[in-house]
């Protein structure tokens, strides 16, 4: 076993090796690009000693880590389980997965450094992410960046790389007009310049303080580089837009090294393509000014309705009630709402399964008819329409709640989000053809998509705002189907850890079978990239459209050499992971 064993590792060595002697290939430690601890050295100093060499979080949980740290352990266990601790760690992210298991705080697994970042830029400003980049750049190695490791594609983790974190990248200013550098005009309505490693808790919290509104993530975690460079849904998207389109400027850092503005009057292309078009790719952002709006009264109505599980009549129902949503949006109202067969909930005291729908429907009180009343009469009509042809099979509830602001709801109801599992998203969007045009091939789409047990979001998250939105300079790489969506689907499916088996098995149902399904009910449409599968067929087009082509060139323009490089990433298809070192193909 001992010569099997070494002629393995000989193997393995042998084949890095290989990649080490390519000059098309990351540098590696060990290769001979690799670059010495006198060059790290000067990075540190050149950061002001911010340059951090990380243990894996989870070592305070192994005896054989110089880490191990018994008292810490039982700590780090019970906060692994939430979002919030991750944020907070340089190399963490909220899926075991996307750091390959390597480390888990459970002493019985193994643990290693070889899903992480070797070092780190504790970022606290522009001229240190600079500082970053350059050396990547003028080393030749991976480049990462994290903001909250919020990240359900795995673009914020990778090993044998440097990773930029932008947490401490803070501060907030408020504009009551906001002048875009070198455009020689001011545009009007209240804005708000936010730091790189602000948080949508924190931003949404602000600006409540200032009686300001923004649209914004549904969970307090997300940050907003993430979230802008990706699109940005969220609660008030189908009143006022994509996140991505109140986006006024950024600043940001580009693969070169520049530090550069850019807006509807300088630097127009990185403009566009970094609202919208994916982060970690076109640069570094370090702040970003977005619009805001004068709050209003905020409506929510909780609804529920149930009914025996395995029925026919319950996905007909199903199909009626999403052929209903482009109609609510007419009258302004957004939804989180779920598809849940064979659904149990002891807040609910439901404890023998049911098939439901369950969620969320919310009205801004932005006119005089945005009431309280409107918005329950409009959900109670809802399930009467939905159920009229199954009498007494189905029973329904709602709950109505009103706030003074949107914060005042969204403050109890942000999380905190669960984290530290092992799985994968897929999702779809949705048009009025999908939703309207078939009610049976609705039906049966959801009824694939919807496992037992399993259940899958339908958040009316885009309409009129969305298919509306002007955003600053004519338009931004937002994939084109959400200006066409309605509804945004979104399904999770889950492995043990270090069960390479079931994590086959469960990818493999995800998007052969259950995302298969939308995706045959709505060919033509997409899928949005900040919650998908990353392995999407055709995964350029499906997250970007029409825009894949425009956004490759400026990748090319700016970063030929990817000096930052993730997958699914515009550009990424050039390249792969090899023995956990990155080549081009």
């Amino acid at each position: 076993m001992a010569k099997l064993s070494s002629l393995a590792q000989f193997v393995a060595l042998a084949a890095t090796g290989i990649a080490w002697s390519s000059p098309d290939c990351k540098a590696v430690p060990g290769s001979p690009g690799w670059p010495t601890e006198i060059q790290w050295s000067g990075l540190n100093t050149s950061l002001s000693g911010r340059l951090i060499k990380p243990s894996p979080p989870g070592a305070v949980c192994h005896p054989t880590q110089v880490t191990f740290n018994a008292a810490e352990c039982p700590a780090v266990q019970a906060e692994w389980l939430t979002a919030a601790w991750h944020t907070t760690n340089p190399v963490s992210s909220i899926r075991n997965n996307w750091n390959n298991d390597t480390c888990l705080p459970i002493a019985t697994d193994p643990c290693s450094g070889e899903g992480y970042p070797i070092y780190v830029v504790n970022a606290t400003c522009a001229e240190d992410v600079k500082a970053g980049v350059d050396f990547a750049r003028e080393n030749n190695i991976r480049l990462i960046v994290k903001g909250t490791g919020h990240d359900y594609i795995g673009r914020s983790s990778a090993p044998n790389s440097l990773s930029i974190w932008t947490h401490h990248i803070t501060g907030l200013s408020f504009h009551d007009g906001f002048e875009p550098k070198g455009c020689g005009f001011s545009i009007d309505g209240a804005a708000i310049t936010a730091a790189a490693g602000t948080q949508m808790l924190e931003l949404d919290g602000q600006a409540h303080l200032r009686n300001l509104t923004i649209v914004s993530g549904g969970s307090g975690s997300v940050g907003v580089g993430g979230y802008l460079t990706g699109g940005g849904h969220g609660a008030l998207s189908s009143t006022y837009g994509m996140g991505a389109d109140q986006v006024l400027e950024i600043e940001m850092v580009t693969p070169g090294g520049d530090i550069v503005t850019v807006n509807e009057c300088q630097n127009q292309d990185l403009f566009w393509a970094m609202r919208g078009g994916g982060g970690s790719t076109f640069g570094v952002m370090t702040s970003v000014t977005i619009k805001a709006f004068q709050s209003s009264a905020f409506h929510t109505v909780t609804a529920l309705m149930a009914t025996k599980p395995g029925t026919d009549a319950y996905w007909s129902v199903i199909a009626n009630v999403l052929s209903q949503f482009p109609t609510l949006d007419e009258m302004g109202i957004s939804a989180y709402s779920y598809i849940a067969p064979g659904f149990t909930s002891a807040a609910l005291n439901i404890t023998t399964p049911v098939d439901g729908f369950y969620g969320i429907f919310m009205l801004p009180g932005l006119h005089p008819e945005n009431t309280s009343d409107s918005l329950t009469s409009a959900i109670k009509q809802l399930f009467n329409t939905a159920t009229s042809s199954f009498p007494q099979q189905f029973e329904t509830f709602t709950n109505t709640t009103s706030y003074p602001d949107f914060w005042s709801y969204f403050e109890p109801n942000y999380g905190p989000l669960n984290a530290g599992d092992d799985g994968v998203l897929g999702s779809r969007l949705l048009d009025g053809k999908a939703l309207t045009g078939n009610l049976t091939a609705l039906a049966d789409a959801y009824r694939v998509a919807s496992p037992v047990g399993n259940e899958i979001s339908a958040f009316l998250v885009s309409g009129k705002g969305v298919h509306n939105a002007k955003p600053r300079g004519g338009s931004n790489a937002v994939n084109p189907a959400w200006r066409t969506a309605y509804i945004h689907s979104v399904l999770s499916v889950g492995w043990e850890p270090l069960n390479e088996q079931q994590k086959k098995n469960q990818e493999g149902n995800l998007t052969d079978v259950y995302i298969e399904g939308l995706r045959k009910l709505a060919p033509d449409m997409g899928a949005y990239v900040n919650e998908a599968y990353p392995d999407e067929p055709d995964w350029q087009h499906t997250f970007w459209g029409d825009n894949y082509e425009r956004l490759l060139s400026i990748k090319k323009d700016y970063d030929l050499g990817n000096v930052l490089w993730c997958h699914p990433c515009v550009g990424s298809e050039n390249w792969e992971v090899v023995d956990n070192v990155l080549c081009s193909k």
